[in-house]
């Protein structure tokens, strides 16, 4: 199969490594602006991997040219933090085919609906299939230039949804062969609110704020960034996200009950389920706090948790608790910026009800 990888940051690259691995025809692209890992890789002819799956994949082509990026694509993977969904789908736009279908992965709070808007798709068009993960397939970090290591494939517990979902089970055969364990969801609203992101990453940022900035973060971010106060906050805004899902008629499943199943963790709690979690021993913290742990995961992740909130009648306290200190701690103000909400998705005149079914 013909595959597009856009995004070549370190989940796109295992993205593109996996997919070459099991002998599709891989082309990669990224903007102007990230140069050194497109052209190591276009120099060496594919991609190193080491860990969890490992070798060397061969690239069919990587660089900086969307149009011969996406030559013959049948299968167009969107991979990358919130803030690159719009600009690929903008990059892409005029330029799909009927039958073609792009999977954004991971979601990071309304994915499909974000790219659908920023290509120019409607939201009930279905010549070209969308659908979103809950979350990247991947534990793995970029070790030099064309060079991965992967931490982490996940066994379990990625979920899938198309828009509209009529194309999920479709979409999971297309995929089958790479993602083999790759599950189905009620509807992308259930694959946005899955994605734990959100409620883990700026909470453990926030209670380490004045360690990261004063030893430019050199702590382990989980092992060390984890005690069980900060686990009983991940564990309230993880509440209201749960609670957001219910109004809506969704299944959220408790992040470290996830964990488990997803392979990072071995016990289900949030304290030193984080602390003892396989998945996630190594992983330093942030050198410092204007970092996507805040700006992507408040900014995206969590102001639209708190205006889906508002829109099914689900109070979130603690979410909002946390935009507020970010944005003092920040100076910035990230509710008023309004990164990703149900307006800017085109979803805010939407029911409990039909958000739950879209």
């Amino acid at each position: 199969m013909h595959i597009t990888v856009l995004g070549a940051g370190a989940g796109g690259t295992a993205m593109a490594f996996d997919c070459a691995s099991h002998g599709h025809d891989v082309r990669l692209f990224d903007f102007e602006q990230f140069p050194a890992n497109v052209a190591k890789i276009a120099e060496q002819g594919g991609i190193h991997a080491e860990g969890d799956i490992s070798g060397f994949g061969s690239i069919a082509y990587s660089g900086h040219d969307i149009d011969e990026a996406l030559k013959n694509a049948e299968l167009i993977y969107v991979v990358g933090p919130a803030y690159s969904t719009e600009p690929f789908g903008e990059a892409v736009a005029g330029k799909l085919s009927a039958g073609q279908t792009v999977v954004v992965s991971p979601s990071s709070c309304g994915g499909a609906l974000a790219f659908k808007r920023a290509a120019g798709l409607e939201l009930q068009d279905d010549a070209v299939r969308v659908a979103e993960t809950s979350t990247l397939h991947y534990a793995v970090r970029l070790t030099e230039p064309g060079k991965i290591r992967v931490f982490l494939k996940l066994k379990a517990g990625n979920l899938l949804a198309a828009l509209p979902g009529k194309h999920t089970g479709d979409i999971l055969d297309l995929i089958a062969d790479v993602y083999p364990s790759m599950e189905p969801a009620g509807s992308v609203l259930q694959t946005s609110l899955q994605n734990a992101n959100p409620v883990i990453h700026p909470a453990v940022t926030l209670s380490n704020a004045a360690r990261i900035e004063m030893t430019g973060g050199d702590f382990l971010f989980y092992e060390d960034g984890v005690s069980d106060s900060v686990g009983r906050l991940i564990e309230a805004l993880d509440n209201e996200r749960i609670a957001i899902g219910e109004k809506m008629g969704v299944r959220i499943l408790p992040d470290p009950e996830m964990g488990v199943r997803q392979g990072y963790m071995l016990e289900a709690n949030y304290g030193s389920g984080y602390r003892k979690a396989p998945g996630f021993q190594g992983i330093g913290a942030q050198p410092q706090l204007d970092h996507r742990y805040i700006n992507e995961d408040v900014g995206y992740g969590l102001v639209f948790m708190s205006s889906l909130g508002q829109q099914v009648g689900v109070a979130t306290p603690g979410i909002d608790a946390i935009i507020n200190v970010a944005s003092i701690v920040m100076a910035r103000d990230y509710r008023a910026e309004s990164l990703r909400t149900p307006a800017t998705l085109n979803i805010a005149g939407l029911s409990a009800e039909e958000l739950g079914s879209l």
